[in-house]
């Protein structure tokens, strides 16, 4: 067992690894948050300005991987600790993956901001609330180390995939009706893209908290809805 002032020094590294997770968390949301605001309001300037903001949180990344290689080498954790760790190591993985997505909606932005897409890119600010609303939860989970939390993020993962076929499809037939209009389709398909994958990345941390929770997997499949893969021409057509 570990000596008392050791135990305190102990959970504080703890705390503080919990902390940088939610801090990266909260900055990968504001980043999507603002990267879509940007692409409404067709702010070139703040779309510019944010593709820097993904620094800090790569830089929080390396902290969080120090603090957790720290933490193993001199505490030697076990059991749910070790999981924490291990677990909070991996998230801030994911979340660096998901300000990049965030910082690659922000460039596209800039590319798209003298073209008339108003009506193909509505559909992006709810997509980006609900990709937001999946990183808070599982970091509320993590926090809480809460299993249930952690579970019900997956559930919510196929309503972002249900909205990027609606659009995939959309915005092919668009395309094929508006030749001139292929280039900011396309940025406009890579921008949901992206998002979809945000939804994706919240899913794996939230699995991850799962799994640090309880020492178990989630056992069930995971439910998707995108079916963009499979899309053919003859169902374009139809549309």
């Amino acid at each position: 067992m570990l000596p008392k002032h050791n135990l305190k020094a102990y959970d504080a590294e703890l705390t503080e690894l919990r902390a940088l997770i939610s801090q990266m968390g909260g900055m990968a949301q504001s980043l999507l948050e603002d990267a879509v605001a940007a692409l409404l309001s067709r702010d070139s300037a703040r779309a510019q300005s944010l593709i820097s903001d993904d620094e800090a949180i790569d830089a929080l990344e390396i902290e969080v991987e120090r603090l957790a290689v720290q933490t193993i080498a001199l505490r030697a954790p076990m059991a749910d600790d070790l999981r924490e760790i291990i677990c909070a190591l991996k998230i801030s993985s994911i979340l660096e993956r998901i300000g990049d997505y965030a910082k690659n909606i922000a460039k596209r932005t800039t590319a798209l901001s003298d073209d008339d897409i108003s009506d193909h890119i509505s559909i992006l600010p709810e997509m980006a609330r609900l990709a937001s609303g999946m990183i808070q939860a599982t970091l509320d989970a993590f926090v809480e180390r809460d299993a249930e939390k952690a579970a019900d993020v997956r559930d919510r993962d196929i309503r972002i995939d249900t909205i990027y076929n609606t659009l995939f499809r959309d915005m092919l037939s668009h395309m094929t009706e508006n030749p001139d209009a292929i280039t900011p389709s396309t940025h406009v398909l890579f921008i949901a893209k992206n998002i979809e994958r945000i939804g994706d990345h919240a899913t794996n941390a939230a699995e991850m908290v799962y799994y640090s929770a309880t020492g178990n997997i989630l056992e069930t499949d995971r439910r998707k809805n995108d079916s963009t893969s499979y899309t053919t021409r003859d169902e374009i057509d139809q549309n």
